[in-house]
């Protein structure tokens, strides 16, 4: 099944980048949240990225004209009638997330799949919300969008090969690289990556060395092209303690949160979104 009618559930940061990714793929999508504000300013910030590409000669006036012309805003849910795949990226909250598609069940055709964009919540637990489970998936594309390969396709145990097929090709199309992965806290990237992140925190919580020392030895010790706690500032320290919290609810205490990382959300330093984390934006 080649999907071309797509319905965007979230206008935040990753709902706009999946947005943005699934037009410039040439593919109509509708984009829908609670607040039309909040749609009106991710269809505004996606004409200013790309304005910018514009302007540095990567995209002609037309082209990116005609990228902004494939996205509408969805004004009701009821809108996701014929869509042949939902992509939710809202809240991180399991029930939010249930709802949504205990709604949308009642809303879309019966082979309609439905995608969530979760970086930790059980697959399972929202699928067994709706009555076809075998038609939820995980579609977890990776911030920011635009710039980021990689899309891990997240089979539930209810999951059916054939959606897993048709997402695994509609990621091709958007230019991804899909990986597929079984059900597990953080998938691959995260159950890597903030662990790792978290440890860096442990060592600047225990003045081992300076935010900007631990930085550069990952840099060029490792080889990584962003040091752990710039890259904690990019994802979000509140988004970092949530999946550090899932981890240790759901695979036991070695996966604690760092006291510091804990103090520095309760301060509202969350990263660049906030203008503040580790380093100062």
């Amino acid at each position: 099944m080649e999907i071309d009618r797509v319905l965007v559930a979230g206008a935040g940061t990753m709902g706009r980048g999946i947005t943005r990714a699934i037009a410039e793929a040439g593919i109509r999508v509708l984009l829908f949240d609670i607040s039309r504000e909040a749609t009106e300013k991710a269809v505004k910030g996606i004409n200013q990225e790309l304005q910018k590409r514009v302007e540095k000669g990567e995209l002609t006036e037309e082209t990116k004209d005609a990228i902004v012309s494939r996205i509408s805003i969805a004004e009701q849910l009821s809108d996701a009638a014929d869509a042949q795949i939902v992509i939710e990226a809202i809240i991180e909250d399991a029930e939010k997330k249930r709802e949504l598609f205990t709604a949308l069940e009642g809303i879309c055709d019966r082979n309609a799949i439905f995608a969530t964009n979760t970086s930790a919540q059980s697959i399972s637990d929202i699928a067994s919300a709706v009555k076809n489970p075998s038609r939820v998936i995980g579609m977890h594309f990776f911030n920011p969008v635009s710039r980021m390969k990689l899309v891990e396709v997240v089979r539930s145990i209810y999951t059916s090969d054939e959606v897993a097929a048709a997402v695994k090709g509609f990621a091709l199309r958007l230019g991804k690289t899909p990986v597929e992965v079984r059900e597990s806290p953080g998938f691959i990237v995260n159950r890597l990556l903030i662990p790792m992140i978290n440890e860096a925190i442990l060592l600047l919580g225990e003045d081992i060395a300076s935010a900007e020392a631990i930085d550069i030895a990952m840099k060029l010790g490792a080889g990584h092209p962003m040091g752990p706690l710039t890259l904690a500032d990019l994802i979000g320290l509140d988004v970092c303690l949530y999946i550090m919290e899932t981890f240790e609810k759901k695979l036991g205490a070695k996966y604690s949160p760092a006291p510091l990382l804990k103090k520095m959300v309760a301060e509202g330093k969350l990263g660049r979104k906030t203008g503040r984390g580790f380093f100062t934006y």
